[in-house]
Parts: C-alpha cells; structure tokens; sequence
C-alpha cells in the first residue's frame, strides 16, 4: 500500500482537493512555514484566517476519517524529521508558482519523490503557450487561447477516494527542537501571534459570498469599477487560499450561465490570475526586476511614509489606504489608482509598494501582486505602457461621485462636498482642517513622470 504524505498549502478544504483523490495510507500535514512567518507582524491579520482556516480542516477532516497534523518551523527540518521515524513513498502537493514555493518544493523534492498535483490556477503553467513554444506577453492573445483550450476537465470535481490514516499524534502543534519534534497548545499564540479581528465579509465561508455573488453577477461588467459598491465577488482570499476550488467557481458560472447570466467578465478576471502566475512562472526575475525600460523610481522615504500613511492629500488615494491599514483589502480599481500614483507621480520604486501591499493585503497572491505594480509603474509586460498614468481626481468623479466610498474611509471629510474630493485646484485652495493638501501637483508630477521615463529608454 502507498503511503503518503499530504502537505495541504493552498487547498484548505475538503470538497474537491486533489489530495483526497490519492488512495492509500496517508498523513495529512500543514506547516506554518517560519521562513515566512518570521518576516510578518505579530497582529498579522491573515495569519488569524489562515489559524481558523486550518482548524477548521482540520475538523473537517476528522468527520471524513482522517486527521491533520500541524507544524510550525522549516519545511525541510519538519520533512527530514518525519523521515527519520517513517519511510514514505511520495509527498502529494498542489502546485505553488512563486520563486520561493518552487525553491522550497525542490529541496523537499531531493528528499522524498513529490507528487506535484494540479490544483491552484485553471491552466498548467505550460499549457496556454503560443504556436511556438513560448510563452504569450499580451494578456489579450493569451485569454483568446485559453478559451479555445478550455475543456470540460478544467471544471472536473475531483471526488474523494479510500484513505487510511497512517497512526501519528495529531494533537497540538509539533516544532523542531533540536533533532527532535516536540509540543505546543493549538493556539495562535503558539505560533507568535496575536488574534485579530476578522470583518464580517473574511469570516463568510467560500459558499455563502458566492450566494450572495449570484444576486449580483447580472451587474458585474457595469459595477465593479464602482468602489463603494458591493459588487465584487469578495472571492480573493478564497482563491489564495483554496477554501474553494478554481474548479467550483468554474461550475457555478457555468451554472449562472445557464441561468441566462452574462459571466463573461468574470471569467475574463480568473484567466487574468493565470496569466499573471503563468508570467511568474516562465520569468521569475519578474518579482523583482524590470521586464523593460531600466528606470527603477526615485528612493524617497518621506514620499513613502506620507503614501503609508495615508497622508499624500489625495483622498481616493488616502481612503484606499485606509481600508487595506483597517481590513487587509483594497477595491481593485482602488489599487491600480494608488499604484499609479505611487509610481507615477510620486516616482517611487514599484518594489516599495509591492512590498508594502504584500505585508497588508489578506487576498496577496505573489504572482498577481507583483504583475499588478509592475503594471502600473510601466515597466511589465505590457508593449507600451510608461505613458499609461491615472488621473486620481477624473477616476474619483467617475466611479465616487458622491464620495461615499472616500468618506467611508476618511471621516474627516464626512462633510467635505463631494465635488471638492474630485477636483485638485478646490483642495488646494481651500485649506480642509484634519487633511493636508495634495503633496504632488497632478499635472507637473505626471510631466516629471513622462521625462524620466524617456530618458531611459535607450
């Protein structure tokens, strides 16, 4: 009989997981990676929803059966003491695409055959290639391709199979001590963190957001630029996380399909997370470097302190920040508005704001992130992109009219007529009490912006 080891990551569910489907004698594991923990704050929120996530599983698991064994400390230390009491004929892992899941994941690899299992993004990072073997740079092609190669197996439920739990302590939390693996209680605070207030939304399970996602696909297209609506799928952290399969999102917008819903909009966004993990993947360089034009920003700490702060007196840009310090996220066109304006008209290294979005935001996908600000600072994939600058006070009349969700945010401007929050000369010359005037001047900034991307075009 096959034993095997399988590390859930980030497929923190029972229904539909590859996992399940892999017969034999099993020891479910989690890790609470310390390479990455150690980087992060003690009042990390997402660490919280990542702890309850886990405990969740883990009683989910039991009531098919089986178990979960929790570990905190270094993949490779925990897989080489697991190999010092047991021999096992493979580890079972959902594929992981980022510069550091794919160091860590060969180091085990030498250790133990790994089974990588196909379970995160829609596509295998190979799959949607162009006629010549490379991979696309225009998401355009490449979304015109994946819809041609879109097959009914990419929405297959993977349904569980027998399993026999292989006898393992699976009470408390094991760590490295020394050679050995020793214990601690199952709380949060085991692993050096403080449990933290989750919103309303966070503690939703994957089903009930797509329940309430149903009641307003039929608006998706025209009302997800609107920031303070509610008309997103609110599905990020779930995606990172895998509280559902890509695979059942898939079936239920087949489903609203059938239902006479335009999905079209939505679809289009997932194979926008698959082209991003896809570029990851094939130039991993992009999580740090430029993919074109050598301008790498202006380091200026005072520019960044006033951005993470919330203090640049730019309101659609301050509230966006505001929501990401106070809950973990941030509206979509929110982000791309304040990642223009960090790199733009502040000229700020794009590597900063990815940094900072990385240590807030609860849904924060490497892939997606890092495309994201390379995206806005212009220096990505994109064929021509280092003119694209967004103006924060046209998108704020535009899709914040009256300025709810800015207010929202900013209860300091809870009476400052809306037209103020989208006109630059009216913050300028009014002096507003408790909120400082705009730092940068839109128009020369944006000029500023322009110049110093020319001259480093070669």
């Amino acid at each position: 009989m096959m034993k095997r080891i399988l590390w859930f990551r980030r497929d923190l569910r029972v229904d539909d997981n590859p996992l399940l489907s892999q017969a034999g004698d099993v020891l479910p594991i989690f890790i609470f990676d310390s390479t990455i923990l150690e980087k992060l704050s003690s009042n990390d929120r997402r660490v919280t929803f990542i702890f309850h996530t886990v405990i969740k599983l883990k009683e989910d698991l039991r009531l098919h059966g089986l178990d979960l064994a929790l570990f905190y400390g270094k993949p490779t230390d925990i897989f080489d003491s697991l190999l010092r009491t047991r021999s096992y004929h493979e580890v079972c892992a959902s594929g992981d695409y980022d510069a550091y899941a794919l160091e860590r994941d060969r180091d085990i690899s030498l250790k133990l055959p790994f089974n990588l299992l196909h379970d995160t993004y829609i596509f295998k990072p190979n799959e949607v290639l162009k006629k010549d073997g490379t991979p696309y740079l225009v998401f355009t092609p490449f979304y015109n391709c994946a819809k041609k190669l879109f097959r009914h197996e990419h929405l297959t439920h993977h349904p569980s199979t027998a399993q026999t739990l292989i006898d393992f302590d699976y009470e408390g939390l094991h760590y490295i001590q020394g050679n050995a693996l020793t214990k601690r209680p199952l709380l949060l605070e085991s692993i050096g963190f403080e449990p933290q207030l989750l919103t309303i939304q966070q503690q939703m399970s994957s089903h009930e957001k797509l329940a309430l996602f149903a009641t307003k696909i039929e608006t998706y297209s025209n009302d997800r630029d609107f920031m303070a609506l509610d008309a997103t799928s609110a599905l990020g952290i779930d995606l990172r996380f895998g509280t559902i399969s890509i695979r059942a999102i898939l079936r239920w917008l087949r489903d609203q399909k059938k239902r006479g819903m335009d999905t079209e909009a939505f679809f289009r966004q997932l194979v926008f997370r698959d082209f991003y993990a896809m570029l990851l993947y094939h130039f991993p360089d992009l999580a740090w470097k430029n993919f074109r034009y050598p301008f790498k920003g202006l380091e200026d700490n005072e520019r960044l302190e006033a951005f993470t702060t919330a203090r640049t007196g730019v309101p659609i840009v301050d509230a966006g920040i505001r929501q990401l310090l106070e809950t973990g996220e941030m509206h979509n066109r929110v982000r791309m508005i304040c990642g223009s304006f960090f790199t733009k008209n502040l000229l700020l290294p794009w590597q900063w704001g990815e940094r900072f979005f990385a240590q807030h935001l609860m849904d924060y996908d490497a892939a997606s992130n890092i495309l994201s600000w390379q995206w806005c600072a212009g220096t990505g994939v994109d064929p021509q992109p280092y003119f694209r600058i967004f103006n924060p006070y046209t998108q704020t009349k535009r899709f914040d009219q009256k300025g709810t969700y800015i207010k929202k945010y900013l209860p300091q401007l809870a009476k400052t007529p809306a037209k103020f929050l989208a006109d630059e000369a009216l913050l300028r010359q009014y002096n507003l009490a408790e909120y400082p005037i705009p730092m940068v001047e839109y128009s020369a900034s944006s000029k500023r912006a322009l110049e110093y991307f020319r001259l480093s075009i070669p």
